[in-house]
């Protein structure tokens, strides 16, 4: 019958479960005898320790991980291999006294899980079960925060009791429980304003008026029609142009900073956890070599959070990572329908909510991450402003010499990876990012709603959102390699369905022309206007670029009759000009990236990008009948060159 009032017993660094203390430290009191006794806890460690479950050396060595790691200590030995979940779950049961609830017999009350939004049980990790001797039941992974819920739940369901389940099997059950809200919510995150769903009829008419303006035009005065379409191609070249020179002699001007250097007081941090969401859909080819790629990163496992993205009823890629057993840091989180929306952004809107990490990145279904990638991303973001709110790493590809088609497409990522994205961050101005190797911090993307579900360039839409709501990107020198596509019909089809995202963003954000200048700035907003409209009028004008080819050959121009020769032959200079500067930084770009091999084919991109062209076509036609159609691009179709 003895207590110790104000004082606190030491930590047990031995691992043994056993506390040692010199007799001075300890100072015993008679405990008043109407004082109830309540007797300490026993740590979760030494209950494992005891069962047998791991050895006292794991132990310390998983106290020693904690130190350094933003996770529990239950969560570090599973990640570790040194203990079962079951173990774990086990022995939380028996140190807080609490019985295992079983979340699918019977399934949680539908209409005590309404009580609360779908998210409010995600982020607590917890949900109600069922009414059981005049109390709820609160299905709970973290008993040792339920008292900071209780007085809450307890105010909308009267009494509550705690019950212990598994993180996973509660994010399960919770996903049933509340599956029509959470459909709901992922397809209008972002707000109406800058989303594109509300803007259907709008986006359609663009193609008509076009064509319709187009015709008109050249039914009126084909000369002057075709002139003035000259004039505006090479305006927009040369913005674009201007914009790309810009950024690459800022690329090269600055110097190379080791992103993975930490300051002092950062090595002493903990280490926080980081989710990567992996939107896979109809992956037979490749969902086994993305799970042994992921398995070679090297961040402790046990603040690692890899979700992968499986829309409902895509039977193909459940089966392909049926047979692999996935390590308890890999998971699966699966999309319910919601209408006929099916594109990559809805789906990560769903997953945004089961994510535990407080940076959110973002791979696709064939990437070949470097496996230090995670560590690079952490300790950037510790050392950077609180503005920098984004990260981009550099795409590169495991295919590059598979044909002419895959070595242009190399080349021209490793001018917009390694040259243009890096000089555009660096200006503070708008960067468009790739739809892969995207790191954000959590909060700011909660802040920004996530990504918009109909846009089929969720990644430009997001970072001109960010730039608009006062945040930088940055890119950062970490590479991830994907599969170079190789075959012109898929690359058409892809392309088609980046320029259509392209223009759709560009008609969203510009709705509203004086707002996005206020929010923009001068210098931001002439940027976006540079690298949208520049990156569509190469493609969609090109035939009328094409022309300046003929004065080259010394044929006549079909705008002699309207345009002075010597104004012509200005500009098909500068038309020269401008792809001879394209391909130089394209040569610097390849030489950077180490695969000086190429440069032989740079020159043959001037027949590279006329593909491009057919994509732009398409991409205004599928404007018209399908502005949200995602044309999903096949992977797994060439080999990589080295073992990754």
């Amino acid at each position: 019958g003895l207590n110790r009032p104000n004082a606190t017993l030491p930590p047990d660094r031995s691992g043994t479960g056993v506390l040692q203390m010199a007799a001075p430290q300890l100072r015993l009191v008679p405990r008043p005898l109407e004082t109830p006794f309540v007797p300490q806890r026993l740590p979760i460690g030494r209950k494992l320790v005891e069962t047998g479950a791991i050895s006292p050396e794991q132990l310390v060595k998983a106290l020693h991980l904690q130190r350094t790691h933003k996770a529990q200590l239950g969560e570090i030995l599973v990640a570790e291999g040194w203990a079962r979940s079951e173990q774990v779950q086990t022995a939380l049961a028996r140190q807080f006294g609490l019985p295992r609830a079983e979340l699918s017999a019977p399934p949680p009350d539908r209409t005590l899980c309404a009580k609360k939004p779908a998210l409010y049980w995600l982020q607590h990790g917890a949900l109600p079960w069922k009414r059981e001797g005049g109390a709820v039941l609160i299905a709970t992974a973290s008993p040792d925060r339920f008292d900071q819920l209780r007085q809450e739940l307890a105010d909308v369901m009267g009494p509550v009791r705690p019950v212990l389940a598994d993180k996973a099997e509660i994010a399960r059950a919770t996903a049933q429980a509340m599956r029509p809200e959470l459909a709901r919510t992922a397809s209008a995150r972002v707000a109406p304003e800058l989303s594109c769903r509300d803007r259907v009829l709008g986006l359609r008419l663009v193609p008509p008026l076009l064509f319709t303006g187009l015709l008109a035009g050249f039914a009126l005065a084909p000369g002057l029609s075709f002139a003035l379409l000259c004039l505006l191609a090479v305006a927009l070249l040369w913005l674009f142009l201007t914009l790309k020179l810009l950024a690459a002699a800022v690329t090269l001007a600055m110097p190379r900073r080791d992103p993975t250097r930490l300051r002092p007081d950062t090595r002493r941090a903990q280490r926080p956890k980081v989710s990567v969401m992996v939107p896979l859909y109809r992956e037979r080819e490749i969902a086994g070599a993305l799970i042994r790629r992921l398995a070679r990163l090297t961040y402790p496992k046990s603040l690692l959070d890899l979700v992968l993205v499986l829309e409902e009823g895509d039977h193909v890629t459940r089966e392909a990572i049926r047979g692999a057993r996935l390590p308890s840091w890999i998971r699966v989180v699966e999309v319910p329908a919601h209408g006929r929306l099916t594109t990559k952004p809805r789906a990560m809107n769903y997953a945004l909510d089961f994510c535990r990490g407080e940076i959110i990145g973002v791979w696709d279904a064939e990437d070949a991450p470097a496996p230090d990638q995670i560590e690079r991303v952490v300790a950037h973001f510790a050392t950077a402003p609180p503005d920098v709110a984004c990260l981009q790493g550099v795409l590169d590809f495991y295919n590059p010499r598979t044909n002419w088609l895959a070595r242009c497409f190399t080349a021209e990522y490793a001018a917009l990876f390694r040259m243009i994205l890096p000089g555009l961050a660096r200006m503070r101005l708008v960067v468009p990012l790739g739809g892969t190797t995207v790191f954000v911090r959590r909060d700011r993307l909660e802040e920004l709603g996530g990504w918009d579900a109909h846009n089929v360039t969720e990644d430009a839409d997001l970072g001109v959102r960010l730039c608009r709501a006062g945040y930088r990107t940055e890119v950062i020198d970490t590479v991830t390699c994907e599969e170079a596509n190789c075959r012109p019909l898929p690359w058409i089809k892809q392309r088609s369905r980046w320029l259509k995202g392209y223009l759709i963003t560009y008609l969203v954000h510009m709705r509203n022309p004086l707002r996005l200048l206020r929010e923009l700035g001068g210098r931001g907003f002439l940027s976006f206007q540079a690298f949208f409209l520049g990156t569509l009028s190469q493609f969609l004008l090109a035939p009328v670029l094409w022309s300046f080819w003929l004065v080259m050959l010394g044929l006549p121009h079909p705008a002699e009759a309207l345009l002075p020769a010597p104004a012509i032959a200005a500009l098909a200079v500068f038309f020269v000009a401008a792809e001879l500067a394209t391909m130089a930084i394209a040569l610097i770009a390849v030489r950077r990236a180490g695969k000086a091999y190429l440069i032989p084919f740079i020159p043959s991109l001037i027949f590279y990008f006329p593909l491009g062209a057919l994509a732009a076509y398409k991409a205004l036609l599928e404007l018209a009948l399908a502005p949200f159609y995602w044309d999903k691009t096949r992977h797994g179709q060439a080999a990589a060159e080295t073992d990754i």
